[in-house]
């Protein structure tokens, strides 16, 4: 027997005083036997029967649970006050476990338990004991119920329900919000001892969650837990016996905890631009494309409802929200038309269909992109790696640099080549150019950020359609047409190209306004009569801040600097003069902070005025010399302005005249300088002698005579040189040269390339026709002889023909 059933058995002696030991005695009342109880009750057979007082005390049995020892337990004992102790009478047990879980010792009456008893299966038993005699079977003592009572021991350990629990709370919750109540149960007595007393505690999932330790009710212990950052938890909950004390038993259970969205996430777009594509030939109805805004919600806080707000495509195109992807998808409303217009601008709006008005603050629950569509070919444009792009440069780059490259790709399985060219309506003023074959972009303009900070470009990549080739002659070197790809793009896309121009400190500060100073007559040493502040072009990271001081020392006037961009001017002196001098000329430097640093005079004119006691001009020098002549200000300064506007008029329409001499008669769109003009004229044939006279090449004399350019206006006439005349059997290449050595030499030629074609064939043959065709006419034989004479190539010509009367006379 352990020490703790020990105890558990001394205090059960200790609190049950009313028997000494586990025994039952049967005694005899010390009133008569035959006392009547009750009142008489007729028998059937005419006799009288009367109740009988029980001849024996009872009182319950109790019996300690989990016995662990080798022999039977001991319960009690049975003892009537009939028995002698001469073994007459006879103990019999019935009842509940009778002659299996309990037996009797027939002749003693000691009660003894066969095995372990488990008080949580059975708490109590009822067992009914009766005392006969041996002989004649007969009780002596009426039959009588009594009850074995089983003592707990702490063999139990609390249990849950669950193994585990799932629990949900509202993300963003308050501290101390209830999630859950998890309850152990303990088999152990509730009412003995502290053996199936539970406190509960928390093992895992703290600092998110707590568990009262009386109720096992789990709370939320941190506050604004949000779902977008973590979802779901596990937390493990104890649950001990005995009140929490050490040697109680514990069971535990695993809660897993979902924190339910709410509606504290607006919707966002990804993209602040949207680029769609569809094809001309897409009917109304037709699906282009979809937006989606992003909205860390779920469920229904995240349902978004899309329309078209704005935008110069609102009556071509539609929006439909689709429920279940929750997209916005773009529809064709109106039939579409490449050659009308190729793009178009909307403005699409996101917001949330249900709000909770607890998370207003973090609102608005709405966002909006721009969606721009382009409108295709049939065939297919280039497309562009990105669909905008940034670049950014500082505006004192060195002109020619390459600010950055766009590529693009032909889609199409042909895989065209691409050439990129800039879009010059984007780029009127010539600022920038672009490499055709690469891609890269390169300023041909010094950058100016304070004229414009943001240049807004368009680059355009064609797909090239390849032509046959057409050769011509650039001054003695044959080149295939610069021009024959530019002119044949198959399809073209344009793509959004922002250049940031960054600032450099390059612009010194300035006054921020023109000032009309005075000073009155009257005015005292350190007397404030201006603040100054000054402006600068320039934007540094940091911030604006200048410093102001004089040129020179100054002993009328003195800057103050008051280290928030301003300055004040004082008096230095007591009292001035107008009529002494009216006008006083003040320098003052204004500074910046940046690097390089900066920095500007600016002159201050103050007057000199008549002022009351107040301070208040009354009158100055100045404006007693304009009024008399009856011109405000306003009115000179627009004399001026007029004569100025009249001497530039002058000078444009003298400069336009001068121009005008120097123009070419043959103007072209482009750039005359290097076009190849072609007629597509091929002649009459053979007998057209009037389309082409080609003895013009044969008969360089003929050049000589004196012709002016037809495409200049000739301002001198120059007399053309004299060259020698080639002879007649001159080869071709020998005549080109000639004249390109020539033209070369010759200062009337214009002071840039131009086209020569020369269709020179050569000089007759000496031999003429070899042809046989004509043989036939001819009566006579010909003679062949000259053939030998023309080297060892033609021998076996001269021997076919040359032999031909000896092969006759054979």
């Amino acid at each position: 027997m352990t020490i703790y059933q020990f105890l558990l058995l001394f205090l059960l002696w200790v609190c049950l005083p009313h028997f000494c030991s586990p025994e039952i005695m049967f005694r005899r009342t010390p009133v008569p036997q035959q006392r009547i109880l009750g009142p008489r009750v007729p028998r059937s057979d005419g006799k009288i029967l009367h109740r009988q007082k029980r001849g024996w005390m009872w009182n319950q049995f109790f019996l300690l649970e989990e016995y662990t020892g080798s022999d039977y337990q001991y319960v009690g004992k049975l003892h009537s006050d009939q028995d002698k102790g001469d073994g007459s009478l006879k103990y019999i047990l019935s009842g509940d476990g009778a002659g299996t879980l309990f037996i009797i010792d027939e002749k003693t009456g000691d009660i003894h338990a066969t095995r372990r008893i488990d008080r949580e299966e059975k708490a109590f038993y009822t067992l009914r004991a009766q005392a006969i005699n041996r002989r004649t079977l007969r009780p002596v003592e009426p039959e009588s119920e009594f009850v074995i009572k089983i003592h707990d021991i702490n063999d139990n350990e609390p249990t849950f329900p669950e193994e585990i629990y799932t629990a949900s709370v509202p993300e963003m919750s308050v501290v101390g919000t209830s999630v859950v109540q998890v309850t152990a149960t303990d088999a152990d007595d509730p009412s003995y001892g502290n053996s199936a007393r539970v406190i509960y505690s928390i093992l895992q999932g703290q600092p998110y969650f707590s568990v009262e330790p009386e109720t096992g009710i789990i709370r939320t212990a941190l506050p604004n837990m949000n779902r977008e950052n973590r979802e779901q938890y596990q937390v493990v909950i104890q649950a001990k016996d005995m009140g929490g004390q050490m040697g109680g038993l514990s069971g535990t259970t695993m809660v897993n905890i979902t924190l339910t969205d709410v509606n504290d996430n607006p919707p966002r777009f990804p993209q602040n631009t949207i680029h769609l594509r569809v094809l001309e030939s897409s009917p109304v109805g037709t699906a282009i494309g979809s937006v989606k805004a992003i909205d860390a919600d779920t469920g229904k806080n995240a349902e978004v409802e899309y329309r078209i707000i704005d935008g110069d495509g609102t009556d071509m195109f539609d929006i439909i929200t689709e429920k279940d992807t929750q997209e916005g998808i773009i529809t064709v409303k109106k039939p579409l038309d490449y050659e009308s217009r190729r793009l178009y601008t909307l403005k699409v709006e996101a917001e949330n269909t249900h709000v909770d008005p607890r998370f207003y603050y973090l609102g608005p629950f709405k966002d909006t992109t721009i969606v721009k569509i382009s409108i295709e070919d049939v065939d297919e444009p280039p497309i562009f790696s990105r669909s905008s792009y940034l670049f950014e440069v500082h505006e004192d780059i060195e002109v020619g640099t390459i600010i950055g490259t766009v590529m693009a790709r032909d889609p199409d399985s042909t895989s065209s080549p691409i050439r990129f060219s800039l879009d010059r309506h984007t780029d009127l003023d010539r600022i920038f150019n672009i490499h055709s074959g690469n891609g890269s972009l390169y300023t041909s303009k010094p950058l100016d950020r304070e004229l414009s900070q943001w240049h807004n470009l368009t680059i355009i990549a064609a797909e090239i359609n390849p032509l046959p080739l057409i050769y011509s002659c650039y001054n003695s070197v044959c080149l295939d047409d610069p021009e024959r790809d530019s002119d044949n793009p198959k399809e073209m896309t344009r793509v959004a190209v922002f250049v940031r121009i960054l600032d450099v400190n390059d612009n010194a500060p300035q006054f921020a306004v023109f000032y009309d100073t005075f000073v009155c007559e009257n005015a005292r040493p350190g007397q404030l009569i201006q603040t100054i502040s000054a402006v600068d072009k320039d934007d540094p990271l940091g911030g604006q801040k200048f410093f102001f001081s004089l040129a020179a020392v100054n002993p009328n006037f003195t800057v103050q600097d008051n280290e928030d961009n301003t300055a004040r001017i004082l008096t230095r002196k007591n009292g001035f003069n107008r009529h002494e001098i009216s006008t006083y000329l003040l320098p003052v430097v204004i500074s910046d902070n940046d690097y390089p640093i900066q920095s500007s005079t600016g002159t201050l004119t103050i007057r000199v005025c008549a002022c009351d006691s107040q301070g208040n001009m009354q009158s100055c020098s100045a404006e007693a010399l304009l009024l008399p002549a009856g011109l405000s200000t306003g009115a000179l300064i627009a004399i001026l302005l007029c004569i100025i506007i009249l001497l530039v008029i002058v000078v444009l329409f003298a400069a336009l005249k001068r121009q005008r001499k120097k123009e070419p008669l043959i103007l072209s769109k482009e750039d005359i300088r290097d076009n190849i003009v072609s007629y597509n004229d091929e002649g009459g044939g053979e007998e057209d002698t009037q389309a082409f006279d080609i003895g013009t090449l044969r008969n360089p004399a003929a050049i000589e005579e004196k012709k002016l350019r037809r495409d200049i206006i000739p301002e001198t006439l120059f007399i053309p040189r004299r060259t020698p005349t080639a002879p007649d059997n001159t080869d071709v290449r020998d005549f080109i040269n000639e004249r390109l050595k020539e033209h070369d030499l010759d200062p009337t030629a214009p002071p840039y390339d131009s086209l020569a074609t020369y269709a020179y064939e050569g000089t007759d043959s000496i031999a003429e026709s070899l042809s046989s065709l004509e043989s036939g006419t001819t009566d006579g034989d010909q003679n062949y002889d000259y053939l030998r004479e023309w080297g060892p190539r033609f021998n076996k010509l001269a021997e076919m023909y040359g032999g031909g009367e000896s092969d006759k006379d054979s």
